[in-house]
């Protein structure tokens, strides 16, 4: 390969990661990130996991069009992540930015609440313009299946929401950087372990509480992995399903389980492992910590075969999981 085809084929986020980016932490990202290409290249397929609150952290920014070009194939995330994408989109100029977080009192957090601020670290989400716009519009879409008899997972309710039109009235960012946006176009599979910790899920439950929903409207943790293994063995055909992690706990701990899950449990013998590994953490590996732990752990539970290959950048997920992004899109 000619020296400067990097230069002629990459665009200067690229070219400036390159130049600079050749120890440590800085030169795991770049490894993964060719890595992420090459897996690409090959014909592999790859799950990106959503952990934290990269949602309200605007990684829809890069993530979108990530998606809108065929670089994801299969999400996992948090009921959080699913669901502050579409508030983002729908809130934004209400919402309220606090850069000194950290010096706040009792009484300040208190007063937030009072206003009906919910704080994210630096980020206050407003409760009328973001979780009751949606609640209004979504129970309808629970109710109208309901009604019916129909059931969905979580994430399709939202899809129906989103392609149904009746959130554009209130758009406050370009569509564009909306990931869920770009998800429900695409029409992307999603996992979301867990959903009946977010505030929607919350929602959904007090609805079934006061008996206005039935809780088996909606689809099932268990009915998620089911689908999983259906998904994992239609994606992971050829070169194979790749798994790209940002943070940790259950948006990755859940999918990367279906492999093992599949040849351990129900004896199948054709499962392909994870094709691909790449973990983006800052937490450490110590007491135990899964989230930390390092991929050729992953071996020993069946998850990662010996020859995969497997990066972890310990880093800020909302710093690096945006400049690789821009090296696989080629900016």
């Amino acid at each position: 390969m000619p020296k400067n085809n990097f230069k002629m084929n990459k665009g200067p986020i690229s070219q400036f990661i390159e130049h600079n980016y050749r120890h440590f932490n800085a030169a795991a990202l770049v490894d993964a990130a060719k890595g992420y290409v090459a897996h690409l290249n090959e014909g592999g397929k790859m799950l990106v996991s959503l952990a934290g609150a990269m949602s309200t952290a605007e990684l829809g920014i890069s993530f979108a069009e990530m998606i809108r070009q065929g670089k994801v194939d299969i999400i996992s995330c948090t009921g959080a992540n699913l669901e502050e994408d579409i508030m983002n989109l729908v809130a934004h100029s209400h919402y309220k930015r606090v850069p000194h977080y950290r010096h706040l009192t009792p009484q300040e957090e208190w007063d937030l609440l009072e206003n009906h601020y919910n704080r994210v670290t630096d980020t206050c989400i407003p409760e009328e313009e973001a979780f009751r716009r949606l609640q209004q519009h979504i129970y309808k879409i629970w109710k109208d299946a309901d009604d019916k008899g129909e059931r969905y997972f979580p994430h399709e309710y939202m899809y129906k929401m989103l392609l149904s039109g009746v959130l554009e009235q209130y758009y406050e960012i370009d569509p564009k950087n909306s990931w869920m946006l770009a998800a429900a176009e695409k029409n992307i599979p999603i996992v979301v372990p867990g959903w009946e910790d977010s505030t929607m899920g919350n929602i959904f439950a007090s609805y079934v509480i006061k008996g206005d929903l039935k809780a088996t409207t909606m689809k099932s943790g268990i009915e998620y992995m089911q689908q999983l293994t259906e998904w994992y063995r239609e994606l992971s055909t050829g070169k194979g399903l790749g798994f790209f992690q940002i943070g940790g706990g259950i948006a990755g701990d859940f999918p990367i389980c279906v492999v093992p899950m599949m040849y351990q449990d129900l004896e199948w013998k054709d499962v392909p492992f994870w094709s691909y590994f790449c973990q983006i953490s800052d937490s450490t590996t110590s007491y135990g910590s899964y989230s930390g732990a390092v991929p050729n752990e992953k071996i020993t539970w069946g998850k990662l075969d010996i020859h995969t290959p497997k990066f972890i950048v310990e880093s800020d997920a909302t710093i690096v999981a945006p400049l690789i992004f821009a090296w696989v899109l080629g900016l």
